[in-house]
């Protein structure tokens, strides 16, 4: 599993400093600076169900009509998604840390301890290990997750599992947030995005 690549003692976590992170590459554009096109999209976003402008859509507002196309697939993919707004958060983590993208996982760690995953099952994932204490969901969730990013492909058994407790649209919205998270987790480790409030990065890289 992509999750076990990472062997990290509770010990080593502590010894190792903080982590350094390279300059943002594309940093915030002031709303006064912005094109009318940049504009009217970053309006949508700041008036829809985000409240704000952060994350992702700040190096992506430089392309503003993938902007808007790519987040209102997101919106469906995190606020309505067959699999529900637990599952998806814990998809989210998965992702993050298979790209160790420090701002996906400051802003969906307490988004996903707050719909339900637990801190222990959070803190598993942040230090490379497949969490123990899962409920059933969770692990078909996990292990579907886990064999995509890891072999490229889902085993039948892994499959059929996921197709049984979730239906088509659930395998496909599963698969869909999946694949819109790593789009994000590329623009910002692309682009260096900063994490938000000046806070440090917290996920240690995977060992080459």
């Amino acid at each position: 599993m992509i999750v076990e690549k990472l062997i990290l003692t509770s010990v080593l976590l502590l010894a190792l400093p903080m982590l350094v992170v390279a300059q943002d590459r594309m940093p915030a554009i002031p709303l006064e600076k912005m094109n009318e096109l940049q504009k009217r999209y970053a309006e949508e976003i700041i008036k829809g169900p985000r409240g704000a402008l952060y994350g992702p859509f700040v190096p992506l507002i430089r392309s503003p009509e993938l902007m808007d196309r790519a987040q209102r697939m997101g919106e469906y993919l995190r606020y309505k998604s067959a699999i529900g707004n637990k599952l998806s958060e814990l998809v989210i983590l998965i992702v993050a840390r298979y790209w160790t993208q420090q701002v996906e996982w400051y802003i969906h760690e307490p988004i996903a301890i707050k719909a339900g995953i637990k801190p222990e099952v959070v803190q598993a994932i942040a230090a490379g290990r497949k969490p123990s204490g899962m409920s059933e969901d969770e692990e078909i969730v996990y292990e579907f997750c886990s064999e995509l990013h890891a072999n490229k492909s889902i085993s039948d058994p892994t499959y059929d599992r996921a197709l049984e407790r979730f239906g088509e649209q659930g395998v496909i919205d599963m698969l869909g947030i999946n694949g819109y998270y790593t789009f994000l987790a590329m623009i910002m480790n692309g682009a260096r995005t900063a994490v938000p409030d000046g806070k440090p990065a917290t996920l240690y890289p995977f060992p080459k």
